[in-house]
């Protein structure tokens, strides 16, 4: 008898256990689907490099190892073996970018010369006058809002990545240009978020201005895209790898407000 009201006992408990199982997970479904509204345009299908640092297919290739004649005053600077080094002055790329995507590899000269800014000292200009900072930051002291990767005069990275001399270091820069209005008056600032070897080293950085030694930063009026230069700082800095990707963010129209659908049934979200 206590054997089988045992038996009884213990699946009751079972079939209960069931039972509150079901509803609970019947409670945390919903039919219930949210929209935005928005109709979308269907993304661009882009193929991707070999590996992260080769350009992808809707890249702008500005240097590949062959020549400079996608810069303005290239043949002042000499390639070989696939690099360019600096030479007699800065280049400036001949197209013009706004938002974009940029990558570039680096290396700081063999055998080393000098210290400080004295040392490796390049730059990449945004637009021509946005500067993130080439330097040969390998054991190298300086002041921090001039050491590689910074921008210049603003803020230093977050951290030094930077590979001894002779190897070679990537910049990935992802950069939001500055918009300005028709009286010229800014309306948003630029921003950059920067990558050296594989490590963020800045995150969607806000620009106070340009990046002159010799004043602060400030905005003038510009055009909504511009060139990419080099710095020549007098040091044998070498460039290899360059390409660009103008950036378009996702297109959409908001044809209707955000609802919800349960069906046939569409509830509007006020």
């Amino acid at each position: 008898m206590k054997s089988t009201i045992s038996k009884s006992l213990t699946l009751l408990a079972a079939l209960t256990s069931v039972a509150f199982a079901t509803v609970n997970s019947s409670s945390c479904v919903s039919a219930e689907e949210y929209l935005n509204g928005i109709a979308w345009q269907k993304p661009a299908v882009v193929t991707p490099g070999k590996t992260d640092s080769d350009p992808p297919s809707d890249a702008v290739i500005l240097f590949d190892g062959a020549d400079l004649s996608e810069w303005e005053n290239g043949d002042q600077w000499t390639v070989k073996d696939g690099a360019a080094s600096t030479g007699k002055g800065k280049i400036t790329s001949k197209r013009t970018f706004g938002d974009c995507q940029l990558h570039l590899e680096w290396s700081a000269p063999t055998p080393v010369k000098g210290s400080g800014q004295g040392r490796g000292n390049s730059g990449v200009f945004m637009m021509g006058r946005y500067e993130i900072q080439v330097l040969d930051s390998y054991e190298n002291e300086t002041y921090s809002d001039g050491q590689a990767g910074a921008i210049y005069k603003q803020t230093p990275p977050a951290v030094n990545v930077t590979r001894p001399p002779g190897e070679w270091n990537s910049y990935d820069i992802f950069w939001t240009a500055p918009r300005f209005g028709d009286d010229k008056k800014l309306v948003s600032p630029a921003y950059v978020t920067v990558v050296h070897n594989g490590v963020l080293i800045l995150n969607h950085f806000e620009l106070k201005g340009d990046t002159p030694f010799h004043r602060p930063p400030q905005y003038s009026a510009h055009e909504p895209v511009g060139p990419i230069s080099l710095q020549d700082h007098g040091n044998p800095v070498r460039f290899r790898n360059i390409w660009v990707r103008e950036f378009q963010p996702p297109q959409g129209e908001q044809v209707r407000k955000p609802f919800l659908r349960d069906g046939d049934k569409e509830t509007p979200i006020e």
